[in-house]
């Protein structure tokens, strides 16, 4: 297995449409297998497989509660309930995380590395990683979706280089500072930050 490239934004394969996959190839499950490793090593949820330059129509999940990752090729949203609110972020979009409006519920079906048609109900964060991962193979990214502009912050490290939480022990502006509406559309323009 390998580790593969993250594309990051501004690279123009995350606003592309992936390829529905005809059937599953010895290429395709190697794929699966690089993307399971380069998820787990970025400490993703999920990942799709035109973040990591792949234009296929795949994704693999893997929440914190499941024991084996989930493949999905040819993934689609069948029924959506509900709506709430949550705080995302997306390994292609480091150093970020905004409020988006996911549903609460999901219905979605996929194709197996075994070439069979499954589906799942999800709720919570499998409902949200679903979402997400599915509007990534359309080319769509969490920060289309942002409630509002500044919904938008800057995560801070500590000295660890671990993830400081909103204002923790910091009174500092920094730690949970919006983005300017420019710095989004800097983002979403495909412009360096």
């Amino acid at each position: 297995m390998a580790i593969l490239n993250m594309r990051l934004l501004p690279d123009p394969i995350l606003r592309k449409q992936a390829k529905k996959v005809a059937k599953v190839t010895p290429q395709l499950k190697k794929l699966v297998e690089n993307m399971v490793e380069t998820m787990r090593d970025q400490r993703g949820v999920g990942l799709a497989a035109n973040q990591v330059g792949s234009l296929q129509k795949v994704a693999v999940i893997q929440t914190p509660d499941m024991e084996e990752p989930m493949v999905l090729i040819n993934p689609e949203i069948m029924k959506a309930e509900g709506e709430r609110q949550v705080v995302e972020g997306c390994l292609s979009v480091p150093g970020y995380r905004g409020t988006v409006n996911r549903s609460e519920k999901v219905r979605a079906k996929a194709m197996g590395l075994d070439g069979k048609i499954y589906r799942v109900n999800a709720e919570e964060l499998l409902a949200q990683a679903l979402e997400h991962e599915i509007d990534h193979l359309n080319g769509i990214l969490y920060i289309d979706h942002l409630v509002d502009h500044d919904s938008l912050y800057k995560i801070r490290y500590n000295s660890d280089g671990e993830e400081d939480e909103e204002g923790e022990d910091d009174e500092s502006e920094e730690a949970v500072a919006p983005v300017s509406p420019v710095s989004i559309e800097t983002l979403s323009s495909g412009s360096e930050v």
